[in-house]
């Protein structure tokens, strides 16, 4: 099986780490493009064996999975390019949360995924989120997931919930990375401790976290009874947390799927200046 990705930038990058680093493929079965070759370059210079091809109608012609990892606005153009050099064994996946599974099969022959992927599966951990359309086989189905599970794991999600579990699993990272140096620059700026001792301990704290609730001792809830003790010190930070975060996080989701409307309004908008 070759697999295939146009667009070899963060996501692009990461999920070739993952892929190869994880031993789902070899890197003798990856092919690459990018609008600015060097950076494909660059990907191949870590993994000698991965093959680059200069167009992306080229890519096309050639591999079984073929993954866009362009920006949304790029997508519908590129679609048009490879669209004859397609066929209905392929399964093309997008890793783009405005275009959905039924768009894209409007516009493929092929077999098309929606494949959410996270910045923690390069440590061949976290989720990646799947969104079948109607002609994927069963056998495509069940080989897709059993790839997922080398490096992460697969939860296959429905597009009324694309949006939400994409801010979780996809941006989750960078907005808790945001809150913790938050944390940081707080504790710096408050006591006499230093941004290297501070970044070493929460990042420690953050990895322990993470194990605790890995190996299954505890879920979010028991961890926070087992640590903030009635009357103590972690109950008073509590409070101030219950105070300042207020509604917090619904102002995020409620931006995040603002922003996801009017990139699908864009799409759409593309789609009808390209057919007048």
């Amino acid at each position: 099986m070759k697999w295939g990705i146009i667009g070899t930038g963060n996501m692009g990058r990461i999920l070739a780490e993952a892929w190869i680093d994880s031993g789902m493929i070899d890197q003798e079965q990856l092919y690459v493009t990018n609008r600015t070759l060097s950076k494909a370059k660059t990907l191949q210079a870590s993994y000698p064996g991965i093959t680059i091809c200069e167009e992306a109608a080229e890519l096309a012609n050639q591999v079984d999975m073929l993954f866009i990892c362009v920006k949304p606005l790029d997508i519908y153009p590129l679609l048009q390019k490879i669209q004859p050099y397609l066929t209905k064994q392929q399964c093309l996946v997008s890793i783009t949360s405005p275009y959905s599974v039924e768009d894209l099969e409007n516009e493929v022959p092929c077999q098309v995924v929606r494949w959410v992927p996270s910045i923690t599966n390069r440590a061949q951990s976290g989720v990646t989120l799947l969104t079948f359309g109607e002609r994927v086989s069963p056998l495509m189905k069940a080989y897709v997931e059993q790839c997922c599970r080398r490096y992460s794991r697969p939860v296959q999600i429905h597009e009324n919930v694309t949006r939400v579990s994409s801010d979780i699993v996809s941006c989750g990272p960078a907005f808790f990375s945001y809150l913790l140096q938050r944390f940081i620059d707080a504790a710096c700026e408050e006591t006499k401790i230093s941004e290297e001792e501070a970044t070493t301990m929460v990042t420690e704290m953050l990895i322990g976290f993470g194990k605790l609730l890995e190996e299954g001792h505890y879920s979010l809830p028991t961890l926070q009874e087992k640590v903030c003790v009635k009357g103590g010190v972690t109950g008073e930070g509590i409070e101030v947390l219950e105070t300042e975060t207020g509604k917090m996080f619904h102002h995020l989701f409620q931006r995040t799927h603002r922003k996801y409307k009017q990139d699908k309004w864009e799409l759409e908008e593309q789609k009808n200046k390209e057919a007048d």
